[in-house]
């Protein structure tokens, strides 16, 4: 780290010739090698956002110049070149630094973001405060080109090109067919019409025309065309002049010199412009160059030859994985199966559902609205649409999935992946609202699986219902079932008791069940006897079991991986107490009101207090309550 060293916030980097940039850029990538491969993180789109990263930070004057980036997933040079290169191997790790943006954690980092397509409307709105305001300093918005046909982004530049406001989008394309005009011809056109010479002569020409009695207009009009069919010869960018930006590029985004230069030329011009940069994902390392999905977010790999880990022989399955097996399983035995994702083929584990099935998956990149939308238009029809998504991105389609889903009862289901803590993504991926989010929702049934065949008879059921459902599918190992029928649908609202006790009950909905169990039994070595009961359904609940569990036991215990405030355990007590039966020792353990940080999924559970051994602590606290109470 022998330049990075010396950088310890982006005005170090201009004293820096081009011969240092070249070696600090190959410093950067070695040091983000080695620290994804240990700690994991997002490494192929990073690795390509290098030198346009240093680029814009030796330009531009952070924290003075607003530079707003889109989710983490080019983050980690910006982190590194703002003072936090030091800190910079606990990155992703308990009590470290974020892999994503985080305006407590720098002053650089001029917006939060962990969700992608946010950056352009908060460019957007910092852009309009220092107008209001008249402060100084310039705005600029870096976006991936995954991001950018998201619905909000093109709210965003529709407003900007309307607005006019001085604003910089920079879009960083590692992939689009747009990319294909890099060139002499490009870079010629862009400095031409980056010059003041020609926007000023521009400006005057079409005044003068437009003025001309008569036949103003119409030439004006002719004009306008002919320029217009030029620039789509040499330019891709039409549609973001017809939004009303100034396009520059396309331009090599790992030509630090040539983008410095490039940054400069349009730092200030007037109104919004859009410079499109070309990167590609994974730069300077093979492997993630060859395969950048594999290495979009990686972890544990030989940095000498990028070769990951194989699987452990009988290693468990993820709940991912297992509810993508059944999916196929079922689409394989009914044609009304279909699947829509908003970008999550991989993360939610469906590749082989596309090279099967590939007729009834749609991927349709990061539009979650859309995605919930789309599946109630396909469940009028007689589908039977399951929405794959994770639980955190659920929430950007919340509105779609009351007024297009939950109001007209159609049948769509949501699989929600990632639900609960997540870990190393920390809180802007935690899928801990779900639950308390669409409890409320009329029509909708809440689901959440203790083990494999559980989530298996959760999907037959959500797919066997006239009304929206929801699965929760969380992270990790798949705890395996019993060998009942796995397609059998469930009843409705049944709960089940899956241990037996007399002193204290505890009414675990999904996941938790297992570390209710464990906790149960620890307990029972001190004499104690713990009834658990697998709820199954947040949505409805088992009523009479759940009131049977309130007279019967003096301590009662409700666990979700989940908020408590409008959870699961909330809609026990709202239940009970609708009904005049006041529980005599209850208590809820879940997420507090705080966003949780990252760390391991056991870290965080054994922070938010419902481990095995939060359980376990609970339950003794409540047992010695009852007991006092009665003595």
């Amino acid at each position: 780290m022998a330049l990075l060293e010396g950088i310890t916030s982006p005005a170090d980097l201009k004293a820096l010739d081009a011969a240092g940039r070249r070696a600090l850029a190959a410093e950067i990538r070695q040091v983000i090698l080695r620290t994804v491969s240990k700690n994991g993180g997002h490494l192929a789109t990073n690795l390509g956002a290098v030198e346009l990263t240093l680029a814009v930070h030796t330009v531009f004057d952070s924290p003075r110049d607003s530079i707003v980036l889109d989710t983490g997933h080019q983050g980690y040079t910006h982190k590194l070149v703002t003072g936090r290169a030091g800190r910079f191997a606990t990155l992703r790790q308990f009590g470290g630094i974020s892999g994503f943006l985080r305006r407590d954690e720098s002053p650089h980092d001029a917006f939060g973001a962990g969700h992608a397509a946010t950056s352009v409307s908060a460019a957007a709105g910092m852009a309009r405060a220092r107008d209001l305001l008249k402060t100084s300093g310039r705005v600029v918005c870096i976006i991936g080109d995954s991001s950018i046909p998201n619905g909000m982004a093109f709210e965003a530049l529709n407003d900007l090109g309307h607005r006019k406001s001085d604003i910089l989008v920079i879009l960083n394309d590692n992939d689009m067919s747009i990319s294909r005009p890099v060139g002499a011809l490009s870079r010629y056109f862009s400095r031409i019409i980056t010059g003041k010479s020609y926007n000023s002569f521009r400006e005057r020409a079409e005044h003068f025309v437009k003025g001309l009695p008569g036949v103003g207009p119409q030439m004006a009009k002719l004009a306008h065309h002919a320029e217009e069919f030029a620039k789509s010869v040499i330019s891709p960018g039409i549609l973001f002049e017809e939004l009303g930006f100034t396009y520059v590029g396309p331009i090599d985004g790992h030509d630090c010199e040539a983008m410095i230069a490039m940054l400069r030329r349009v730092r200030d011009m007037k109104g919004p412009v859009l410079l499109h940069a070309v990167t590609r994902k994974g730069k300077g390392f093979a492997p993630a160059e060859k395969d950048p999905v594999c290495y979009h977010g990686a972890k544990g790999f030989d940095v000498a030859t990028g070769e990951m880990p194989a699987p452990k022989p009988g290693a468990p399955q993820t709940w991912s994985a297992a509810f993508a097996a059944a999916l196929l399983d079922t689409a394989r035995r009914d044609p009304r199966v279909a699947v829509v994702t908003p970008a999550m083929i991989e993360g939610s584990s469906l590749r082989d559902f596309e090279r099967e099935i590939p007729a009834r998956i749609f991927d349709v990149g990061i539009a979650e609205e859309h995605a919930v939308t789309m599946a109630a238009g396909m469940a009028t029809l007689g589908m039977r649409p399951v929405v794959a998504i994770y639980s955190t991105f659920f929430q950007r389609g919340f509105d779609q999935a009351v007024h297009d889903v939950a109001l007209q009862k159609l049948p769509v289901v949501f699989a929600l992946d990632r639900a609960g803590l997540v870990g190393d993504d920390g809180p802007t991926h935690h899928g801990v609202l779900d639950i308390a989010i669409l409890r409320p929702v009329p029509h909708m049934v809440l689901m959440a699986p203790s083990d494999r065949t559980e989530m298996s008879r959760m999907l037959a059921t959500g797919l066997s219902l006239n009304r929206p459902s929801a699965v929760r599918i969380p992270r990790g190992a798949v705890r395996e079932g019993s060998g009942e029928a796995a397609d059998e649908p469930l009843e409705v609202g049944k709960a089940r008791i899956v241990r037996e006790g007399s002193d204290a009950c505890v009414l675990a909905y999904g996941a938790p069940v297992a570390d209710a169990l464990k906790a149960a039994e620890a307990l029972a070595a001190e004499g104690l006897g713990v009834r658990v009961v697998d709820a199954r359904f947040a949505k409805p609940l088992d009523a009479g079991l759940i009131e049977e569990c309130a007279r019967d036991f003096g301590a009662l215990l409700c666990v979700e991986d989940g908020s408590v405030a409008g959870g699961f355990g909330s809609g026990v007590l709202e239940h009970l107490t609708d009904r005049g039966i006041v529980p005599r020792n209850f208590a809820r353990l879940g997420v507090g009101d705080a966003f949780i940080e990252h760390g391991t999924p056991e870290q965080l559970r054994a922070r938010c207090g419902f481990d095995a051994e939060g359980i376990a602590a609970k339950v003794r606290s409540l047992v010695a309550k009852a007991r006092f109470k009665v003595a």
